[in-house]
């Protein structure tokens, strides 16, 4: 049996440390909060259009989604697209040091449309509580370095990652790492906070196999919660667990894969965060008075992670500082 049924079903929630914000659950049921990458410019536009939109979250299902809707914003007035991230800087995920080519030209458009001032960027957000209004609004609520923020929208599009639904296993004996839910053999190579989706070692049927005989998980649900995957690698998986299964072991274990070793899912990025956030915060003769950093908790690795966060100091876009010498 091979499993390669995907995580899309089974997002993470939108509050800290994998569970749900306070009122997270109601804001779904009332259709405030949808999953990731919605269909902004087809069949949900209606939805979209002349409203504000809150987009949660810091992959490329996000930068996706963001760009949907500025395209959308151009031809529907009134069109107001917020983006929350947990982080200080979203530079991991602009294009300039990404080595796959197509998605560095998403991350530099996404880059341009925030300097741009298209999309209006709140750092350090972690969401707390959600609260529908009688208006058919949603208040948004998160912990900040500066304290809680409030943001009013129509529509909050949650897409803070996903995990693997091991429901369907439960009968059956499987040898998974405690910590990111994939196969044990696997973790090592995969951990987000070591590895980039580009310095994943090549690896197939031998890491990918459980104590139950004959039983494999392929694609992005062999990674659990790790964040590093990337579609070529799922092929290759799948490429090496059919060869086992008919017999060629020699055709299973040559696994050959090369892959850049930059972008979204680097643990490596932390100069161009640095970087990006003494631009945004820089505007005259004076630096911005040092504050202290808020641990905001675990998910999916450090970058989005399991692991804890630190933040730091930016601030959101109304509370941003004037350029010019201190005043």
């Amino acid at each position: 049996m091979i499993d390669a049924s995907g995580t899309y079903a089974t997002a993470n929630p939108l509050g800290a440390g994998g569970l749900p914000a306070r009122g997270e659950a109601a804001a779904r049921a009332a259709g405030h909060v949808v999953p990731a990458l919605p269909d902004v410019l087809g069949a949900d536009r209606e939805r979209f259009a002349g409203t504000r939109t809150l987009v949660v979250g810091m992959g490329h299902s996000a930068a996706n989604t963001l760009l949907a809707l500025v395209e959308l914003a151009r031809t529907e007035p009134g069109t107001e697209v917020w983006w929350a991230i947990r982080k200080n800087s979203p530079a991991r995920l602009y294009g300039d040091a990404d080595g796959l080519p197509a998605r560095g030209r998403l991350g530099t458009a996404l880059k341009a449309a925030v300097e741009s001032g298209q999309i209006r960027l709140v750092r350090g957000f972690v969401t707390t509580a959600l609260t529908p209004r009688p208006d058919g609004t949603v208040e948004v609520v998160g912990a900040t370095p500066e304290g809680e923020q409030r943001l009013v929208v129509h529509t909050v599009v949650a897409a803070t990652g996903f995990r693997s639904d091991l429901s369907i296993t439960s009968e059956i004996r499987l040898g998974l790492d405690p910590a990111l839910e994939c196969p044990a053999a696997l973790a090592e190579l995969i951990d987000p906070n070591f590895h980039s989706c580009g310095t994943v070692r090549p690896h197939g049927e031998r890491e990918l196999a459980h104590p139950e005989p004959g039983f494999y998980v392929v694609g992005m649900k062999s990674y659990g919660r790790a964040p590093t995957f990337l579609l070529a690698t799922g092929y290759e998986q799948a490429r090496s667990v059919v060869a086992a299964l008919a017999g060629d072991r020699e055709a299973a274990d040559r696994v050959e894969l090369d892959l850049p070793e930059t972008g979204v899912c680097s643990s490596t990025l932390a100069d161009l965060e640095d970087a990006e956030i003494a631009g945004a915060t820089a505007g005259g003769c004076c630096g911005r008075p040092a504050r202290e950093p808020v641990s905001i908790g675990f998910a999916t690795g450090h970058g989005g992670g399991w692991a804890a966060e630190v933040t730091g100091q930016a601030k959101g876009p109304e509370q941003a500082e004037p350029a010019g010498c201190c005043g």
